[in-house]
């Protein structure tokens, strides 16, 4: 393993050396949070809680999205422990904090853990327990199933994956109703079709550097030909799911309309990505599907605070 001074200290990539503590900031720890995740997650979650058909405190609404928010940030510094040396040796990751030596490494394990406990007790003490379980589940899945067990072993790791991105839409939803409706299947669904073409044509981009490395991308494994038919197919169906809620009564035509707008533009671009081998095909696929699930969510977040105003 090849090291690097840091400091007039030699350390291994991604681990600092004992008893030191590096030259981290606030902002250090946290970027171990995956900020610009936790914005996604929050929103996702915002729009689940909001849509819902239910009712709930504004101030027991606001600790449960905070409650999810610490979750998916403890997620994400659970995730950058166990992947710190894999991503000491990524481009797009040497400068995250621990392989960059700013922070040692076992503090990004004792802030995920105590996080994570804190998130989820907190959640079911205040909100509800079924919440609560699901928002354990989702970190157990991302840190241990997707982080620690598939990411590395399996070019479906995305596709499996892809469900702990899934599930904080229907956390907000349990949160405000207490069960586990349609709805907040649908909100589910949509993430989790969403997930695997957005992430493949990043994959399709960076997949030298993937096979490089050993992680067993969908393009490492299988190739950018199957991939880019999965991807098809999985763009096919978010179309259709996308949609969803507005066929269950969930949300407006004008809705609808939106929604089958932005699927089939969601469609097209995964039909140039397979269609052609140029790189700029997966860079847009990869730019609008972002675009898309903000969009999409802001949408139903519109409609579900208009509702609930008129009641």
């Amino acid at each position: 393993m090849s090291t690097a001074p840091i400091s007039g200290v030699t350390v291994a990539p991604g681990v600092a050396p004992q008893g030191w503590v590096g030259d981290a900031s606030v902002g250090d720890y946290f970027a171990l949070l995956k900020p610009r995740v936790m914005s996604l997650v929050v929103f996702t979650a915002v729009a689940g809680l909001v849509v819902a058909p239910g009712s709930i405190h504004p101030i027991l609404g606001l600790v449960a999205i905070l409650c999810i928010a610490v979750g998916a940030g403890a997620s994400g510094a659970l995730n950058m422990w166990y992947d710190a040396d894999l991503d000491a040796r990524m481009e797009r990751t040497k400068n995250r904090p621990i392989p960059s030596g700013r922070v040692p490494r076992g503090d990004a394990l004792v802030m995920g853990l105590g996080l994570s406990a804190g998130a989820v007790g907190v959640l079911g003490f205040a909100i509800d327990w079924t919440a609560a379980a699901l928002l354990a589940f989702t970190i157990f899945f991302y840190a241990v199933i997707y982080t620690a067990w598939l990411k590395r072993r399996t070019p479906q790791n995305i596709v499996i994956g892809g469900a702990a991105g899934a599930f904080p839409p229907m956390i907000g939803w349990v949160a405000a109703t207490h069960s586990i409706d349609l709805g907040a299947v649908i909100l589910f669904l949509i993430i989790f079709l969403w997930t695997p073409p957005h992430f493949w044509a990043l994959a399709l981009l960076k997949s030298e550097e993937y096979a490089k490395n050993g992680i067993p991308m969908m393009p490492v494994v299988k190739g950018p030909a199957r991939t880019k038919n999965e991807m098809m197919v999985y763009s096919v169906l978010l179309a259709i799911v996308g949609a969803a809620p507005w066929y269950i009564g969930l949300a407006s035509i004008f809705y609808g309309i939106a929604a089958g707008l932005l699927g089939l533009a969601f469609l097209g671009l995964t039909f140039q990505v397979w269609r052609h081998d140029e790189p700029v095909w997966p860079k847009r696929l990869y730019g609008f599907s972002i675009l898309y699930l903000i969009l999409l969510f802001a949408f139903l977040l519109v409609e579900g605070g208009t509702q609930a105003l008129a009641s």
